[in-house]
């Protein structure tokens, strides 16, 4: 699977997952137009992993989670500057900033959405616009999670957002499929990212209760994440088109994991 000749923009491309997915589409030959808050040394990173591959890398600044209307025009702006070819959008950049739902304020859900869901929404309105002009076979790629999926009680505002996001691919794929722009999104299970790893690497009982709750028994690095976003903006996906893939190592098809047999043990005995 190659995108040699093709152009990503790929927002909060920095770290975690959003790395993982810029340093594979360089490694497909893909030139990158990587975005995130800061350029640090994440970011610094990023952009070597994804230089080794011989493909041009630039470097955007900005944040989405202000004013919808200000952080596009400022991103979009950067973005066409640094190169004018882009042709592949990932709308990745997300946060989870919950507080409990009897707790929730209207800032911190406004702020959620506006990153997880209206950001995406509206870089994809851009591009589509510059796209459908130039008869351009542009490629989108959400990332969505699999809290849109199954839900937790602490995450009513993040769960909701990428909810959203798995319905607003399918509402643009009917939009511009037409046009000939394919729009799809990768979900992820529980992956290490420098996020995760601030509680997966100091709490073993939280690891090994998500590795139960995974049908594979495994917390992988992000990078598993690359190559699902590789397929979905080629030309082997060509015919693909308003789907979410999940990259959850099964995670989505299970009900409920199976008793561990010291517990199921512990429930006899008190029979």
């Amino acid at each position: 699977m190659r995108l040699d000749g093709r152009t990503a923009l790929i927002t909060g491309g920095s770290q975690g997952v959003g790395a993982a997915i810029a340093t594979a589409l360089a490694a497909a030959g893909s030139n990158i137009v990587l975005h995130g808050l800061a350029e640090d040394e994440h970011a610094r990173q990023t952009q070597a992993a994804c230089r080794s591959h011989g493909v041009r890398v630039d470097w955007i600044d900005g944040d989405l989670m202000v004013e919808t209307s200000n952080a596009i025009a400022d991103l979009t702006s950067k973005a066409i500057v640094a190169n004018p070819a882009i042709d592949l959008l990932v709308n990745n950049a997300g946060a989870y900033t919950d507080k409990p739902f009897l707790e929730m304020d209207v800032d911190t859900y406004e702020r959620t959405f506006r990153l997880n869901v209206a950001a995406g929404y509206f870089l994809t309105q851009f591009f589509a616009k510059r796209w459908i002009a130039t008869k351009t076979a542009g490629r989108i790629l959400f990332t969505g999670s699999i809290n849109g999926l199954l839900a937790e009680p602490t995450h009513t505002a993040y769960d909701a957002s990428k909810a959203a996001v798995s319905g607003l691919v399918r509402t643009l794929c009917v939009t511009l499929a037409p046009h000939g722009i394919r729009v799809n999104a990768m979900a992820p299970g529980l992956v290490r990212t420098p996020l995760t790893n601030q509680v997966l690497d100091h709490n073993r009982a939280a690891l090994e209760w998500m590795k139960l709750h995974t049908p594979n028994g495994q917390v992988p690095d992000a990078s598993v994440c690359g190559g699902a976003a590789v397929f979905l903006l080629s030309d082997f996906a060509e015919h693909i088109h308003g789907q979410t893939l999940y990259v959850d190592g099964g995670m989505n098809a299970w009900q409920q994991p199976d008793m561990p047999a010291r517990l199921s043990a512990a429930m006899l005995e008190g029979l």
